[in-house]
């Protein structure tokens, strides 16, 4: 094959340090679009859908043939936090999680995917999530600080 052919889906979770919940609603927007702009225009990748809560952002990507999984997602939150901080949209230093989730999602079930990522507010207060969704790192909980 003469070309390079890559669809690799991702389902990628991150949360603010200690589980703040920074990302308020006015915060939430402008947060968003900077992510999906970054990640497409300046990283080279889909972004297929954008949510979270205040205290954390889930991603659904389509992986580019340049980045590894953990340089992509390093790039976004270091970029993400860094440009937070520039625009002083938090009233403390606005830092991620060391830690991050990244699954793999099969094209025939971006759909779902999708929607479970724009439907986060509605998961939450109904108390649907997916806990292995929600909490990939062993060491992160709902719970923990």
């Amino acid at each position: 094959m003469s070309h390079s052919l890559l669809h690799v889906w991702l389902h990628v979770i991150f949360h603010t340090k200690y589980n703040q919940p920074l990302i308020t609603e006015g915060v939430e927007p402008v947060l968003f679009e900077h992510l999906r702009m970054n990640i497409e225009e300046r990283l080279g990748c889909l972004v297929v859908a954008i949510g979270g809560m205040p205290d954390h952002v889930h991603i659904l990507i389509q992986l580019d043939q340049h980045h590894s999984i953990k340089e992509l997602v390093r790039k976004i939150k270091g970029e993400s936090s860094h440009w937070m901080n520039e625009q002083r949209l938090t009233e403390q230093t606005f830092q991620w999680q060391i830690g991050y989730g990244v699954y793999s999602v099969s094209e025939s079930l971006l759909g779902i995917v999708s929607r479970y990522i724009g439907r986060q507010k509605i998961h939450h207060r109904e108390r649907s999530v997916d806990a292995d969704m929600e909490y990939p790192i062993k060491n992160i909980s709902p719970s923990s600080p």
